[in-house]
This record gives structure tokens, C-alpha cells and sequence, in this order.
């Protein structure tokens, strides 16, 4: 008689076994480089770990077994740890290691506790695989009476409290925040270099959690023809209220339409945190901190519990515990000298009329102009960037989304016709309106909307009102500033030390000072979206 299983709401296990010849298993491994793949395998066989990680061996007492295959299995742990260890030392192809776990020595198929020490490995092996978003943990008002409770609670700007988080007790309760048709493993592990801890959230859309979840032929294995399955990582910095979510992977024959039930998915996980790490009479959400990069040493840079999260620009200065600097103090802090500053110390012996008679050839007043120029953009730029934006600091934005929202100021109606043409414009007081009727549209009537678009213009409507009323019905042009690149704050840096920015003009938001990726341009000075906080 054939077993039943019963639909469940717990998570699936870590023993829980996917065949070898499953996708994602062959797709986990080949990702990984031949080194990072050994060392792996040299992991799963240690003492901690083999219960979860068991490889195939052979029985003594089975005499039928036959011995001629490709990938004969080991009599013991000690032997087959001497065999990956002999493959480490000697050069080899990362397809022989592969198959040999796979058809070999793993031919049983791979624990889920096997794939995500996989799936961390390749995640420390290129830091930038993920794209990470910041959200901020902040306490909701505790209803006073039934009828607030009962309404959508309000933040909390005046409290200061933090939830306490356990790991068992928050998986038990974000799974009960997770669909009952979709069973999640997770896995906690330690960064390598960073003060942070990870969770890996691996999801299949299955009501079981046993080998019947996708429709296995039988075993503790899942079927190599599961549908397409989904994985999630949250980063919780240490002492820091905020956490850090990737964007959900696909795998599997479905991946290539899957990309809606990734953000809704997404969005299931980000609404299931703030309840999981509350408790009764203290509630708590997350909020967008317009702060998204692939760079995660980045987001602990400026969402950690460091002090550099709250000063970044030139304000830097104040944060470095070795200069011991404060913003209070009455004598202002002098920048370090750049190179080529005079004033240098002359070297001994150098005089005009020494023995040699070698005298310094005068430069032109061209090449002296150029030569203060450059230092003077140096000396700017120390100033305006501090010790950010080095391009070997490791803390590189690729990607910066700037909407520019304030009115276009026109001084004269000689200055507009200039600019318009043949337009005509009716009497007017106020040269700098735009005239009535020609007021222009801020949004593109035709082409495809973009993500960041859709997230200012959700935040435009909130206080839409507000901004016209301050903008007193002048015209604002749609310009919209994309920056892309390994780290950007840092080319403009460069831009400023060359010379081609001003940089004693240029805005703050330029320096990264305001520690947001997405952000709009309101009176000179930039507001990232959804409570971000700036």
C-alpha cells in the first residue's frame, strides 16, 4: 500500500535529500570553482556534519556489490577524505570533481543542509552575486483602546525600542507567516568577514514537507522533476536596526516565468519579518531605506552599528576614532596636505649659488595656473569626500537613481524667449511663471515605466499637494540622473580632483553623504522614498 502524506505547516528538514540527478544540484555544484568545490566536500565530511551529509559507502557485509564501476565507492569516511584531499593537492578539472560526487560518492542525492553550504560558498566567492536592499526595523504606537487596534497602527518616531531576536523562535514564527502551500528550509550561517549572520530561505511550492513534495519516486529524495524552486537571503547586521534582503532566485524549468511570483513572494517575506520579531504590545515593520547595491560590505558600511553609518561625505572626519575630531570644536580640523602643496621643506645644501650652479627652470604662468588648478580641485575634493569614495575601498555603489523634482527658475521673459523660440507668452507679474495653459506634463506619455519611477511617483501622490503649492504653478521639467558604474561616489570624486565637476557647487548628494541609492530632489536638497528617514 502506498504511503500518505499529509499536507503539514512545518519546514521541510535538513536531511531531506534532492536526487543527483536533480537540476538544481548539478546547477549548485557547477557554479562553484574546483578549489571552493573540495573544500566543500571536506566540510560535508567532517564529524559535525556527517550526519546531515553521509556519503555513499560500501557495505562490508554486501558481497553482490560489483566493484568495476567509474566511481567505485570508498569503505570508509577516513579513505574518502585522503581521495578529495589527493584531488586538492594535484591539478585536475572541476568536471571530474562534480562527477564524482554526483554519480559516485554522492549518488544518493544531497541533504538540503549539503546544497546551502554550497549556495553560501558561491555567495562568499563573489560578493557581488546578490543585489541587497536596506530596510529599517521600527516600533508601531501601542493601541491605547480597542478601536485603534483595530486600525492600521502608526510608527513609533519616539521610541527607541529594538526587538530581540533568537533564531529558533523567529523561524518558528516566519513560518507561520509563509503560505501553507510552500515549504521553506532555512540556514543560518556566519559571514567570513563580516559582522553580520545569514539566512538562507530555500522555498518549493509543495504542501509536504517529505519526499512526496515533489512527487518522488520513492526514498527521502526530491524528484529531479519538482517545479521551479525559489531562494532568499536576509542579512541581520550586528547590533543594527536594520536587515538586509535579496532578491528572490529562481531555478528550475519555470525560472523564466517566474519573475512575478519572485516579487510577490518577496513581498510575502519582507510583510512576515517585522511580524516575526514581534511580540505582544510590541509591534514592529520595516521600512525602505532607498539603499540597494550588490556590494554587502557597502550596506554594513552604512546601515551597520558603526558610526560611519550617520556621517559620510566630508563629514567622515568626525567619525574616525583616531583623530578624535568633533563637530563641537571651535578651531575647524585642517585637511591633510596634498601632494605637490608648497610650502615643503627646502633640502639641506639646495642654494642658489652652490657648486653646481643647477638652477630650477621657471615654469610659465600657464603651467603655474594649471598646476593651482588641479591642486585647489584636490584640496576641494579631500574636502568635500573626506576618506570616502576611494576606489579601493571596497564599499562601491554601481548604480545611483536620482529624480530632480524642483521648479525651473526662469530670471526674465527675454531668457525664456531665448530658450523657446517663437513662443508667445501673455502678460504676466511674474516672469518666472511657465504660462497658463502650457504647463508640460512631468511624466513620459509613451515608453515603458521603470521601477524607481514608480516608487517616486507612489510617493509624489502622498504629498502631491504640498509640493505644487510649493512649487506656486511653475514648470518642472521631467530629469531624471542614472549613475552606473563599480563605485560610483568614487568616479565623482575623480571627476572633481580632474577638475571637470565643481566641486565647491556641487549638492551633498553627490558625495553619498546622504547614504541613499533612489532618491528625489526637492529644493536643493535630496528625500530618498518610503520613510527613509532624510
Amino acid at each position: 500500500m502506498a504511503p500518505i502524506s499529509i499536507p503539514t505547516s512545518s519546514r521541510l528538514p535538513s536531511s531531506l535529500r534532492l536526487e543527483a540527478t536533480h537540476s538544481n544540484v548539478s546547477r549548485t555544484l557547477s557554479r562553484l570553482s574546483r578549489s571552493s568545490l573540495i573544500s566543500i566536500v571536506l566540510d560535508w565530511l567532517d564529524e559535525p556534519n556527517q550526519a546531515l551529509s553521509a556519503p555513499y559507502l560500501l557495505d562490508p557485509e554486501d558481497d553482490e556489490y560489483p566493484e568495476d564501476g567509474l566511481y567505485p565507492p570508498a569503505s570508509s569516511i577516513e579513505e574518502l577524505r585522503e581521495i578529495y584531499t589527493d584531488l586538492q593537492s594535484r591539478k585536475g578539472s572541476k568536471r571530474e570533481v562534480v562527477d564524482r560526487i554526483i554519480e559516485g560518492d554522492w549518488r544518493d542525492g544531497l541533504s538540503l543542509y549539503q546544497l546551502a553550504m554550497a549556495d553560501l560558498q558561491y555567495l562568499y566567492d563573489h560578493p557581488t552575486s546578490q543585489k541587497w536592499s536596506a530596510y529599517r526595523i521600527v516600533p508601531l504606537r501601542t493601541p491605547s483602546s480597542n478601536a485603534e487596534a483595530e486600525t492600521a497602527l502608526g510608527v513609533d518616531k519616539e521610541s527607541l525600542a529594538v526587538p530581540r531576536f533568537h533564531p529558533s523562535t523567529f523561524l518558528q514564527q516566519l513560518q507561520a507567516q509563509v503560505l501553507p502551500d510552500v515549504k521553506a528550509h532555512y540556514n543560518f550561517d556566519r559571514h567570513k568577514t563580516l559582522p553580520i549572520l545569514i539566512l538562507r530561505i530555500f522555498m518549493l511550492y509543495s504542501p509536504y514537507n517529505t519526499d512526496l513534495a515533489a512527487t518522488s519516486s520513492g526514498g527521502d529524495r526530491l524528484s529531479a522533476n519538482s517545479d521551479s524552486s525559489r531562494t532568499l537571503y536576509i542579512a541581520f547586521p550586528d547590533a543594527s536596526p536594520h536587515i538586509f534582503i535579496s532578491r528572490s532566485q529562481s531555478a528550475g524549468p519555470a525560472a523564466g516565468a517566474a519573475a512575478g511570483e519572485s516579487k510577490s513572494l518577496t513581498s510575502l517575506i519582507v510583510e512576515g519579518i517585522p511580524k516575526a520579531l514581534s511580540r505582544p504590545r510590541e509591534r514592529y515593520t520595516l521600512k525602505p531605506t532607498s539603499l540597494s547595491t550588490r556590494n554587502l560590505g557597502e550596506l554594513v558600511h552604512r546601515r551597520g552599528s558603526g558610526r560611519d553609518n550617520a556621517v559620510g561625505g566630508g563629514w567622515s572626519v568626525y567619525a574616525d576614532p583616531k583623530k578624535a575630531v568633533s563637530p563641537l570644536d571651535t578651531v575647524l580640523p585642517t585637511p591633510p596636505a596634498s601632494e605637490g602643496d608648497e610650502g615643503a621643506a627646502a633640502p639641506v645644501g639646495a642654494e642658489a649659488g652652490d657648486a653646481r650652479g643647477l638652477r630650477k627652470r621657471a615654469a610659465s604662468p600657464a603651467t603655474e595656473r594649471v598646476e593651482r588648478a588641479a591642486k585647489r580641485a584636490r584640496r576641494v575634493a579631500q574636502a568635500r569626500f573626506g576618506d570616502t569614495a576611494r576606489v579601493d575601498d571596497g564599499k562601491g555603489v554601481e548604480r545611483v537613481d536620482i529624480v530632480i523634482e524642483d521648479p525651473f527658475v526662469l530670471e526674465t521673459r527675454r531668457e525664456v524667449a531665448l530658450d523657446r523660440g517663437n513662443l508667445t507668452f501673455p502678460p504676466s507679474d511674474d516672469g518666472d511663471e511657465w504660462p497658463q495653459g502650457r504647463e508640460r506634463s512631468r511624466e513620459p506619455r509613451t515608453g515603458r515605466r521603470s521601477a524607481v519611477q514608480e516608487i517616486l511617483n507612489q510617493e509624489r501622490d502622498e504629498d502631491g499637494t504640498q509640493m505644487e503649492k510649493a512649487a506656486g504653478g511653475r514648470w518642472r521639467p521631467n530629469v531624471r540622473l542614472t549613475f552606473h558604474g563599480t563605485h560610483v561616489f568614487a568616479g565623482v570624486r575623480q571627476l572633481v580632483e580632474q577638475g571637470v565637476i565643481d566641486g565647491e557647487r556641487m549638492p551633498g548628494w553627490m558625495t553619498g553623504e546622504e547614504g541613499v541609492t533612489i532618491g528625489a530632489v526637492r529644493h536643493g536638497r535630496i528625500r530618498g522614498h518610503k520613510g527613509s528617514g532624510i
